[in-house]
């Protein structure tokens, strides 16, 4: 096992004094980023009724924000090492300010995706910034990777609390509560920005391919669509061949002019650094296990175990708890164990972790939660390795690009663990749900079990049971394949890694 390095020979410089404020402040706003991507899982139920939303329009409102993000990051990044990363931090919290009034307040569920869009805009200009600012600031080997540790665990843990607000939230508020509360954060964050970050100057040679920042947002979009539509219960085939054919066709396109232009978005030479590249397939693949699982998870456990929502955000509270803890714990071990051993040591509780969840879910006691707790301990830990191993193998000048990478490595990830994963509960629970020839008049109880508790809501007492109790059954069977195969996605990843050695 070798270790790799984890200084930067074009870091130099006394840090700054006030280093650690500047990590609160970015970490606040990585802290509202991360929320907003999880928030809604507890929320989702109580907004599905209130707004009306069909099942398309409801997966459409989780994974809106992911997908945008994860197209506009490459240009974000690109646009902070050309102007400057505070100025773009600075632009992402206005916008995301603003977006979160607009969501607040949003009066169908069309409008709310189209607010999740906006604040993925905000959301994509900040992102990369937090963690090139860190670069920035913290130029000791040891004390880097404890402030990338921090990071890790507020976008970890940060993700995994968003349930547990949003339904502290929702026990007291509407649920539009869940997006006013970035206000009075943002507000304050910006007078932060202004009196701690001090301002650094661009690249101005850096150059902002819009062109190759609007083709890789449609290729993500389309290939994003035709793997949820193509796992609907009555899906329409031929929008599903024409989405993905569409999506691969701007990515190719987005591909192949990026190898061409002086100034990429992406420098796939990057890549060539293997140490680079495993952070990469770790981010992605540890993203796809952990928002996946705990879309389905937050949902068996209000709409199978009937939870309230705050109910619902407290279980999975260990999560975002251990989370929190194994960063920075992680962050302070990488100068000695190397990136790759860190990365794979958090996989391999991650993994412990999701199978002891299904082997334990039912009774729902303390061997739950114990297992709870090393899923998110594993997922912390991975995520720090992974951040380091990005932003410690690429140079200063292309700090900006490679937040970008690693940013879009965990949101790519999210928005296809939110697709892979939904899609896979929606395919399974509809193979399982046989409704009986009383409820054949209602189909669209196949598309998801809150479908089938609205339709049940206008049913005699004793045929709502009977739905209810038969759709309950299939979401059950949903979350244990998801589970598994989430525990499949990692285990598969980790023999990867450990047969993938430098030479």
């Amino acid at each position: 096992m070798f270790v790799e390095s984890v200084s930067n020979p074009h870091d130099a410089g006394e840090p700054p004094a006030n280093r650690w404020l500047v990590l609160a402040v970015v970490s606040a706003a990585l802290l509202l980023i991360v929320i907003d991507m999880t928030v809604l899982y507890t929320a989702l139920p109580v907004l599905t009724h209130e707004l009306h939303a069909t099942a398309k329009q409801k997966l459409w409102i989780v994974n809106m924000y992911p997908l945008v993000v994860a197209g506009i990051l490459p240009g974000a990044g690109t646009l902070g090492d050309r102007y400057g990363h505070r100025r773009t931090f600075l632009a992402g919290l206005v916008v995301f300010g603003l977006a979160s009034l607009w969501a607040a307040y949003s009066p169908s569920a069309n409008a709310l995706i189209a607010a999740r869009a906006a604040l993925a805009v905000g959301a994509a200009l900040m992102m990369p910034a937090t963690l090139a600012i860190i670069r920035q600031t913290f130029t000791q080997g040891r004390e880097r990777g404890i402030a990338i540790g921090i990071w890790a665990a507020v976008a970890s843990g940060g993700a995994a609390l968003g349930p547990v607000l949003g339904g502290l939230l929702l026990t007291q508020f509407w649920w539009g509560s869940v997006f006013l509360i970035n206000v009075p954060v943002v507000l304050v964050s910006i007078v932060l920005v202004l009196v701690l970050i001090a301002p650094r100057p661009g690249d101005a040679t850096r150059r902002w391919d819009a062109l190759g920042s609007i083709w890789i947002l449609l290729g993500l979009i389309g290939t994003t669509y035709a793997v949820k539509a193509a796992a609907q219960a009555r899906a329409d085939w031929g929008q599903v061949v024409l989405a993905a054919v569409a999506g691969f066709f701007f990515l190719a396109l987005f591909v192949r002019r990026q190898r061409r232009i002086e100034h990429p978005l992406l420098d796939f030479d990057l890549l060539r650094d293997q140490s680079f590249s495993v952070g990469v397939i770790a981010a992605v693949s540890c993203s796809i296990a952990f928002i996946g699982f705990q879309l389905v998870f937050s949902q068996w456990l209000q709409l199978v175990r009937e939870l309230t929502p705050l109910q619902a955000g407290l279980q999975v509270m260990p999560i975002a708890l251990a989370s929190f803890v194994s960063g920075p714990l992680a962050g302070s071990w990488i100068e000695r164990a190397g990136t790759r051993a860190v990365i794979l040591t958090g996989m391999g509780m991650a993994i412990i972790g999701l199978v002891g969840v299904v082997l334990t879910y039912q009774p729902m006691g303390w061997a739950l939660l114990a297992f709870l707790v090393l899923f998110g301990a594993g997922f912390g830990v991975a995520v720090t390795g992974s951040s380091s191993a990005i932003m410690f193998n690429a140079p200063q000048d292309k700090a900006g690009m490679a937040a970008s990478v690693e940013e879009v490595s965990y949101e790519l990830g999210g928005s296809f663990g939110v697709a892979l994963m939904g899609s896979l509960m929606t395919a399974v629970y509809a193979s399982h749900l046989e409704l009986p020839a009383t409820l054949m008049a209602y189909p669209q109880a196949l598309d998801s079990l809150d479908e089938a508790r609205l339709i049940a809501e206008q049913l005699p007492t004793e045929q709502a049971v009977q739905l209810i109790a038969l759709a309950s059954d299939a979401f059950d069977h949903a979350f244990v394949v998801v589970s598994c195969a989430a525990a499949v996605l990692l285990v598969a990843v980790t023999v990867g890694l450990l047969l993938w050695r430098k030479r």
